[in-house]
């Protein structure tokens, strides 16, 4: 296999030195860091057929735990960088600040608990992390790991295409799951020593776009719970329209990328659900194997 096995180490060596340094108040860095290595330890996981390798999954449920914790905190930093965007009217600045507040209590709340979280798992889930890196990639020749044979990632990455191709035309209802899927497509990729860097951008950006959208959706969702008159708030109402805009946005770019790198046109809907992997996710799955 054409695999960079420095790539599947360094997620797990990562959150090792996370969780051994985390501070009682992450930064939006440490948070940002520790979901990123996580997604990418489970996506190279899943890669290798090892989810159900009871070494690998002792390692990968505390993990998991931690990493849904850190998103508390993320969603609060980013929805806190968006809020303080919005140019509030005179009417409108006690909102504001009242939304503010509200994102600023709930992040230090999320902190607390994870850092507790952070100090109980640590030290357990550090050595297992290590284990499991042993486990993952003792050298580029490994076949199999605790007797069982060493799935190819190219096959995951053929899966996670087809995937990508059988989703029916795209709205509210579905986007979000699809960047799901286009994250873990692109973590599988990156594993290649030789890489498609143009397809890894592709799915890079709708991955931001969508996620964008989300963000503001979830923005939107809390001011209407938190401020007293969010029905008629103008703040509100401008938050909902960024909302519809990055939407707007994140569909743009998400049918693109469909166009361009999965053969599928908005006009013309996918009637099945086990489509072949496209041609350029074959090519760039092709880089995987030796």
């Amino acid at each position: 296999m054409a695999i960079d096995f420095r790539q599947v180490q360094k997620p797990g060596r990562k959150l090792r030195k996370l969780l051994k340094k985390m501070s009682a108040e992450p930064s939006p860095a440490q948070v940002h860091d520790f979901r990123t290595n996580s997604r990418k330890l489970e996506a190279t996981v899943q890669a290798f057929g090892l989810a159900r390798d009871g070494t690998v999954r002792r390692a990968l449920k505390p993990l998991s735990r931690l990493r849904k914790r850190a998103g508390k905190i993320r969603d609060m930093d980013v929805l806190t960088g968006y809020a303080a965007t919005i140019h509030a009217g005179d009417g409108e600045k006690d909102c504001a600040v009242q939304l503010l507040e509200y994102l600023g209590a709930q992040r230090r709340k999320h902190a607390r608990k994870f850092h507790s979280a952070v100090l109980e798992a640590s030290s357990k889930l550090r050595r297992r992390l290590r284990k499991a890196e042993r486990d993952l990639a003792k050298d580029q020749k490994q076949v199999e790991v605790n007797g069982k044979p060493l799935a190819q990632p190219s096959s995951s990455a053929l899966d996670l295409g087809s995937d990508l191709a059988s989703v029916p035309r795209l709205n509210r209802s579905n986007l979000h799951p699809f960047r799901l899927k286009v994250k873990e497509l692109r973590n599988v990729l990156r594993l290649a020593e030789a890489p498609d860097e143009n397809l890894i951008n592709a799915l890079g950006d709708v991955k931001d776009a969508i996620g964008e959208w989300h963000d503001w959706e979830e923005l939107v969702g809390i001011a209407q719970k938190v401020l007293d008159h969010s029905s008629q708030c103008k703040l509100v109402q401008q938050l909902r329209s960024t909302s519809h805009e990055r939407y707007d946005t994140a569909l743009s770019q998400a049918e693109q990328l469909r166009k361009r790198y999965l053969g599928i046109s908005s006009k013309k809907p996918v009637r099945s659900r086990s489509a072949a992997p496209p041609e350029s996710v074959l090519r760039a799955a092709m880089k995987l194997v030796a």
